[in-house]
C-alpha cells in the first residue's frame, strides 16, 4: 500500500547532500546541549514548581522531578538512537518516514507543525507577560491594550519578529545569541537558588511525603480523558500524589527532542546529537530538582503561591527585589525557548517540503547563509499572528498532546527499525530494547490519557484536517512516490555528510 512505503536511511541522507536542499553543518555538542537547555528550562521552573508542590505533591515533589525525568529520558534515549542513525533535519517526522510509512510520517509532521508553532506563541505570550512585570517592577509599565492579554500583544509579535530575523540570517548566529542567553538564564537560576538555600529552614521538609487527599476534580470537558474513561477520582499528595505530580512536571522537561531536529546542521551527528539530546535532559533535571528542594524549603508547602512560588518565597522573607531578578530570569528563559520552536519548525517544514508532502520550493536555501529562508519567513509570520492574536491560555495543552504522539511514534519506531535494519550503524543504541522503547511508548500514551477531553476533540479535529490534506496534495506530490524503487536499495552507499 502506497501510504505504508518506507523512505530509507540512505536516500535521507542521500537527500540531505543535493545542492538546492543542503544546510550548512556547523553545530557542536556543546551547542545542541546548550539548545536543549535553552529550550527546556523556561518560565516553568519559576512557577511550576511550587504549584505543583502546593497542589499535588508536597516536599515530595523532588521525587516527581526524578520519576518524570525517568519517563522522560526513556523517549530521550529512543531519540537518541534515531537520531545518531537517520541524521537528517525533522527530527520525529524523519524518524518514522524510515521505520512505519509515510502516512504515520506525515501525522507525526503534521502534529510536530502543532506543537512548534502553537508552542512558540504560547511561549511569546509568556515572555511579553513577564516582560510588562519587569518593566512594572522598574517603573516602566507597558500600556494594557498592547501588551499581554491586550487588543493585539504587540510585545509578543516584536519578539517574534526578531528572533525570526536572526534564525532566517544563520543557524550559527542564532546559536550564538542563543549561548548568551542560555547564559543569562542560568546564572539568574543559579543565583535565585543560592539566594534562597539561605533562607531554608528544615522543618519545612516534615512531612516529606503528605498523607493522601482527595483532588478537587474537574467536569465535563475540562476533565482528564482518563478519568472520563475510568470514572476514578484524582488523588492528591501520599504515593499517588508523587506521580501525579510527574504527569503535571513532565511537561516541564519537553523541548529537548526539538535537538534533533537540528540534525543535518550538526558536524558530527553520530556522537554529538545523543550527547546534546541526553546532556540537557540531565542538567534541567538537576536544576529542576535543587529549585524544588530550595522552595519547598523556604516556605511551607501549604503557603506556597500556586501562580508565582518562588518569587512570593522571597517576598515572604522580605526580599522583593528577588521578584525583579526572577522576572528577568524568565524574559531570557523565554527568549532562548522561543528561539528554539521556531528553528524547529523551520526544519521540521523544511524536511517535509523536501520530500514533496508540503511544496517543494518552500524548501530552497538560500545560496549563501545556508538557511530556509522561505520556511523561515512564513514561520515567522505566521507565529506573529498567533502570538499577537489568539486569545491567553486557549491552545496551551495542544502543544502537549503534539509532543507526547510524537515520542510514541519515535519510541516504536525504533523497535520496528531495530528488527527491519539491523544493519545499520548506530551512534548510540537504547539499552534493553524492545523493553524501553515499548516502556517508554506506554509512558508517554498514558501521559496523553491524562490530558482534557477538549484537547482530544481539538486533536482529534486537527488529525481529520491533516488527513484531508494528505490525501488531496502529499500523497501524489511525494517525491518517494514519483520515484518508487528508483533509491530504495540498501545497497546504495551511504553518503557521508561534509563541512563547509
Amino acid at each position: 500500500m502506497s501510504v505504508m512505503r518506507t523512505k530509507s536511511v540512505e536516500r535521507s541522507i542521500a537527500d540531505t547532500e543535493e545542492p538546492e536542499f543542503r544546510l550548512r553543518k556547523s553545530l557542536s555538542a556543546f551547542d545542541l546541549t546548550v539548545f536543549g537547555v535553552g529550550v527546556v528550562i523556561g518560565a516553568g521552573i519559576f512557577t511550576l514548581t511550587g504549584r505543583v508542590a502546593h497542589e499535588v505533591a508536597g516536599p515530595a515533589i523532588v521525587v516527581s522531578f526524578i520519576v518524570a525525568a525517568i519517563a522522560c529520558g526513556l523517549a530521550a534515549m529512543c531519540y537518541a538512537e534515531f537520531a545518531s542513525t537517520v541524521p537528517v533535519s525533522g527530527s520525529a517526522y524523519t524518524f518514522s518516514y524510515a521505520s512505519l510509512g509515510e502516512l504515520l510520517a506525515w501525522i507525526i509532521g503534521w502534529d510536530l507543525i502543532l506543537e512548534m508553532f502553537l508552542g512558540a506563541g504560547v511561549v511569546a505570550q509568556g515572555w511579553s507577560a513577564y516582560l510588562g512585570v519587569l518593566l512594572e517592577q522598574l517603573g516602566m509599565p507597558i500600556p494594557d491594550a498592547i501588551g499581554y492579554g491586550g487588543t493585539v500583544d504587540v510585545m509578543a509579535i516584536l519578539l517574534v519578529l526578531v528572533l525570526g530575523a536572526l534564525m532566517t540570517y544563520g543557524i550559527r548566529e542564532s546559536m550564538r545569541v542563543n549561548l548568551v542567553l542560555v547564559a543569562v538564564k542560568l546564572f539568574i537560576v543559579l543565583f535565585v537558588i543560592v539566594a534562597g538555600i539561605l533562607f531554608v529552614n528544615p522543618a519545612n521538609y516534615s512531612p516529606f511525603v503528605p498523607d493522601a487527599a482527595p483532588r478537587e476534580a474537574a467536569t465535563g470537558l475540562t476533565q482528564p480523558l482518563l478519568q472520563f474513561l475510568s470514572g476514578i477520582e484524582p488523588m492528591a499528595f501520599g504515593l499517588g500524589g508523587i506521580f501525579a505530580g510527574a504527569a503535571l512536571v513532565f511537561f516541564a522537561y519537553i523541548g529537548f527532542d526539538v535537538v534533533a531536529t537540528t540534525a543535518e546542521e550538526t558536524k558530527n551527528p553520530q556522537r554529538d546529537l545523543p550527547i546534546g539530546i541526553i546532556a540537557s535532559l540531565v542538567i534541567c533535571t538537576a536544576l529542576y530538582c535543587v529549585v524544588a528542594l530550595v522552595v519547598t524549603g523556604m516556605v511551607p508547602y501549604q503557603d506556597l503561591d500556586p501562580a508565582a512560588a518562588l518569587a512570593n518565597a522571597f517576598v515572604h522573607h522580605g526580599q522583593a527585589w528577588m521578584a525583579t531578578v526572577i522576572s528577568a530570569g524568565a524574559v531570557a528563559g523565554l527568549t532562548t525557548v522561543v528561539l528554539t520552536l521556531l528553528i524547529g519548525a523551520t526544519r521540521i517544514i523544511f524536511a517535509m517540503s523536501r520530500d514533496g508532502l508540503l511544496p517543494v520550493r518552500l524548501a530552497k536555501v538560500h545560496p549563501t547563509r545556508r538557511t530556509p529562508w522561505v520556511i523561515s519567513i512564513m514561520v515567522t509570520l505566521v507565529v506573529a499572528v498567533v502570538a499577537g492574536l489568539t486569545p491567553v491560555g486557549v491552545l496551551e495543552e495542544m502543544v502537549n498532546i503534539g509532543t507526547l504522539s510524537a515520542f510514541v511514534l519515535v519510541s516504536v519506531g525504533v523497535i520496528v527499525l531495530r528488527r527491519t535494519r539491523p544493519d545499520l550503524p548506530r551512534g548510540f543504541r537504547v539499552p534493553w530494547s524492545p523493553v524501553l522503547p515499548a516502556l517508554s511508548a506506554a509512558v508517554c500514551t498514558y501521559l496523553m490519557l491524562n490530558l482534557t477531553v477538549e484537547t482530544w476533540l481539538r486533536f482529534l479535529v486537527w488529525l481529520a484536517i491533516g488527513f484531508v490534506i494528505y490525501f488531496a496534495y502529499s500523497r501524489s506530490h511525494s517525491r518517494l512516490g514519483k520515484d518508487a524503487g528508483t533509491y530504495d536499495n540498501p545497497a546504495v552507499p551511504k553518503v557521508v555528510g561534509r563541512e563547509d
